[in-house]
């Protein structure tokens, strides 16, 4: 009891895409905004063309200069110059918008489909991952390609037409200059691609080591309590170190990798402006170009280190952004459970579990075949220690997890082939999570299309004294142990399932909140199929059955009165609830 709360296992992260399946998420994500795509390549590349129009002009006016022409000439081409600056400033800025607003769209898409997916996939999946792992990829994920999307992107983008038109430009002034130009494209190339091969593993693993420090900080957190009172503190602050180093360490790899690529770029640069600048004093010599001609190839080679540093600076963010989106298209890629090929509706209420054995990632066995019927109507109260198998069986007979062996039936129906399952089996824990809004907003989500009659109808069956305008959640009122529970028990009556599983739903109130979550809980599961994992055994005296686990197998099963007397394991479970305090 003593230890402090056990780190993560380091494969315990949620998944991540491969570099193509992220592409082609990313393909789908745009394919629904074709038409702002076409105009924003378009605005872009006018961009591009607008600046590259520049050096020639500059030329010209170095040309007319040296022929003693007419000042007149000299005047319209340096307000052609101007005139190009202005176009290439507002076009690209209109891009950088567009781009941005494209980049918004997708990323609304992609945050939808995250946190749909988280949803809808087994919970058991989701729980397998550290939470922190997901928690960094719905807040610090998104965070990051957003940032990318408003800043990075846009500038990456008009960064790579500049360089691309500027590289056509010169080859179209004069072919000699334009060899010249690309002296240095072995080593761009040679650069880049270790670059983008080196910095991608890079910033994947740094992403991941923020998640597992973000886990390492929640569970410290969580866990403050437990820390302190064992005296753990030491222990748990230096995994907090660890994880928090190792996140410093994969940050600066990833820098490191930077500054080497920066290294290189700049001696790549320093080769072509001595080859452009060689090659055009030589050309001129042999009267092959004027000086103008050379003048615009030195200025069209001088404007690419702009791009390139645009792209040294920013492209680290666009890989940071991608390893991100990786991690964010993995989650939005996890399977679904598969939907039921002939979906049936149960006949009624009643519930048969058959055989059911479970373990937890190839652990030992929690429950073991266990064999229970319920009727119709019926309310059966599950008690047992610790670590018996209560919560897994209630979770397993909620369809929150799939058994390894055994079947469930609603209504004769099996499990896997009922019809929109949540219509017909809910499952209440005692962790009950309020969403930030109104009263209202949070019953609806049991019942969307319920009046504000019927929502209030609900709160006053469970007697919670709850307006519905009330704003409750992050920012609004905090609602205590027993409200909650009370507006999770008011959503149970609105969503109005023929099975309910009620798990130690009353064990985080104190005594007198208990008793009115007890009175909440009748109201609730009156009419209805129910078991309820029972914390006190107040609510197993009140069921009409009681069924007792032991170590995952049922050892009796009976009414309260009839076990209470036999003297088996029930009765002392009573007898030490029931003695004096």
């Amino acid at each position: 009891m003593t230890a402090a709360p056990p780190e993560p296992p380091p494969g315990s992260l949620l998944p991540v895409a491969s570099a193509a399946r992220t592409r082609g998420a990313l393909a789908g994500l745009v394919r629904p905004h074709r038409g702002l795509l076409a105009g924003t390549v378009a605005v872009l590349l006018a961009a591009a063309v607008a600046m590259l129009a520049v050096p020639p002009l500059v030329g010209g006016i170095v040309d007319a200069v040296i022929a003693h022409g007419a000042a007149g000439l000299v005047d319209g081409l340096a307000l052609g110059i101007l005139g190009a600056l202005l176009a290439r400033a507002v076009l690209a800025a209109l891009g950088s918008v567009l781009v941005a607003r494209l980049g918004e769209h997708v990323l609304a898409g992609l945050r939808e489909r995250v946190v749909g997916q988280a949803l809808a996939v087994p919970i058991a999946d989701v729980e397998r991952a550290a939470s922190g792992d997901l928690l960094q990829r719905v807040s610090g994920d998104i965070a990051v390609i957003s940032e990318g999307v408003r800043r990075a992107v846009p500038l990456v983008v008009i960064s790579l037409l500049d360089i691309v038109l500027t590289l056509a430009g010169l080859a179209l002034l004069d072919w000699r200059l334009a060899l010249a130009g690309l002296a240095p494209l072995p080593l761009w190339v040679v650069l880049s691609r270790w670059y983008i091969r080196t910095s991608g593993p890079l910033y994947a693993a740094e992403r991941a080591a923020d998640g597992r420090r973000t886990q390492a900080l929640l569970v410290g957190v969580g866990g403050a309590a437990t820390v302190r009172a064992f005296r753990r503190r030491t222990e748990q602050l230096a995994r907090i170190d660890r994880a928090s180093a190792a996140a410093v360490a994969a940050t600066m790899r990833a820098m490191t990798a930077q500054q080497r690529f920066g290294a290189g770029m700049n001696t790549a640069e320093a080769v072509g402006v001595l080859a452009i600048l060689v090659a055009g004093f030589l050309l001129v010599r042999a009267d092959l170009v004027t000086v103008g001609a050379a003048t615009a190839a030195a200025l069209y080679f001088l404007r690419l280190f702009d791009p390139i540093g645009v792209l040294l600076t920013l492209l680290d963010e666009a890989q940071s952004a991608g390893a991100a989106l990786a991690r964010l298209v993995g989650v939005a890629d996890m399977p679904q459970p598969p939907a039921p090929r002939a979906p049936r509706t149960p006949r009624d209420g009643s519930v048969r579990l058959t055989g059911i054995r479970h373990a937890y990632d190839g652990g030992p066995e929690v429950l073991h075949g266990v064999d229970l019927e319920i009727a119709a109507g019926e309310r059966v109260a599950v008690v047992g220690a610790s670590g018996a198998g209560k919560t897994t069986l209630g979770a397993v007979l909620a369809g929150v997890r799939a058994p390894a062996g055994g079947t469930v039936e609603i209504g004769g129906v099996p499990l896997a082939e009922v019809a929109e399952l949540r219509r017909h089996v809910a499952l209440v824990t005692q962790e009950v999570h309020v969403f930030v809004g109104t009263v209202a907003d949070n019953l609806r989500l049991a019942r969307p299309a319920a009046t504000d009659a019927e929502l209030g109808a609900a709160l006053h069956a469970v007697g919670a004294p709850l307006a519905l305008t009330d704003v409750v959640g992050d920012g609004g009122d905090e609602l205590s142990a027993t409200r909650a529970q009370q507006l999770a028990l008011a959503r149970l009556l609105l969503a109005d399932p023929a099975v309910a599983v009620l798990d130690e739903a009353t064990a985080e109130a104190g005594s007198a909140g208990a008793r009115e979550l007890e009175r909440a809980a009748d109201a609730a599961l009156a009419g209805r199929t129910s078991v309820v994992i029972a914390h006190r055994l107040t609510q197993a005296a009140a069921a009409d059955r009681v069924v007792v686990l032991e170590k995952g197998r049922i050892v009796e099963s009976g009414p309260h009165a009839q076990l209470a007397a036999a003297g088996g394991r029930y009765a002392a479970l009573w007898a030490a609830w029931a003695a004096p305090r």
